[in-house]
């Protein structure tokens, strides 16, 4: 019984151990169908996405395969042609209508050089044209005013002129009771001091004296008129008169040999700078300023006194 019992236990437990290990095992086998369900879920849930990326991928390159298809055969149409020549001669073609189109332009280039060589050389012409009548026009305007000035000097000169003709040799002007010659013509050539007294004496006259301010001032006057009044003294535009100091440096003496007592010199005259010792009287603004010394080698115009022949 006992054996019975224990058989029994025995058959008992190891029926229980049987059926513990059925459930483990069914168990086992459920846990497992669980996870194999769950991967097999997840793994026909997740590729979804992958799967329509690859289908454009494919797409792309597909399209991609076509275009490059497309060029591949474009080329081999474009190689076939250049084979055939016709590429080639299209080209040659185009060259030279280049080069023609080249050349027209050089050659155009060097004709506009030439024509802009020519208007310059023309330019430059007219600029030495316009620079010589320029320079004529300046001239011509001083004789304009030189021949004005000498008109007007002659309209105030005809009293005295017509006066002269009576008093005086032709040529002469009667002036303050006196007759006087005037070397204003450019057709008479400048003289020395001693040339100058030589040309009065051949006439029968002498260099002016001009020893009161009457005889300076109608002189003076009448100098400015024919040559015009300048501010400075331009020794070439002098006329001699009868003052000098050759006998005694510093004793300005008149051809009668009277002594100087009043001159209208210019300001630090006399100097007797390079030994001058002649006197010699300039156009000036200023008639009290008048008078210069210079060599009496120097060739300048003069004026001769003379008596009038109404009094001889």
């Amino acid at each position: 019984m006992e054996e019975g019992k224990n058989s029994g236990g025995t058959s008992d437990g190891s029926y229980n151990k049987l059926i513990h290990q059925e459930d483990f095992s069914q168990d086992d086998n459920t846990l497992y169908s669980n996870q194999e369900k769950q991967q097999v879920s997840i793994s026909m849930v997740r590729p979804g996405f992958p799967l329509n990326h690859h289908k454009l991928l494919t797409v792309g390159l597909a399209v991609l395969a076509v275009i490059l298809l497309a060029v591949d055969v474009g080329l081999g149409v474009y190689y076939n042609k250049l084979s055939d020549g016709q590429g080639i001669a299209d080209i040659s073609n185009e060259v030279a209508k280049l080069q023609a189109s080249y050349d027209t332009a050089i050659q155009s280039r060097d004709e506009a050089k030439k024509q802009l060589a020519s208007e310059i050389s023309d330019q430059q012409l007219t600029k030495w044209e316009i620079e010589h009548q320029s320079t004529r026009s300046k001239y011509y305007e001083k004789l304009s005013d030189k021949i004005q000035m000498e008109m007007s000097a002659l309209k105030s000169h005809i009293p005295m002129i017509k006066e002269g003709c009576r008093h005086c040799l032709p040529g002469w002007t009667f002036l303050n009771s006196a007759c006087y010659y005037f070397a204003f013509s450019d057709d008479i050539s400048s003289k020395s001091w001693h040339e100058a007294r030589g040309f009065c004496k051949f006439l029968g006259s002498d260099l002016a004296v001009t020893d009161s301010r009457e005889k300076h001032l109608a002189l003076i006057d009448l100098i400015n008129k024919y040559q015009g009044p300048a501010r400075s003294i331009d020794y070439r535009r002098g006329f001699w008169i009868g003052l000098t100091d050759v006998e005694e440096e510093g004793t300005w003496k008149w051809l009668d040999g009277t002594r100087l007592t009043e001159g209208y010199w210019n300001d630090g005259e006399p100097n007797d700078q390079g030994n001058e010792d002649c006197a010699a009287m300039y156009p000036r603004n200023n008639p009290f300023q008048a008078w210069n010394d210079a060599p009496c080698r120097h060739e300048l115009k003069w004026i001769c006194q003379g008596t009038p022949r109404s009094a001889s």
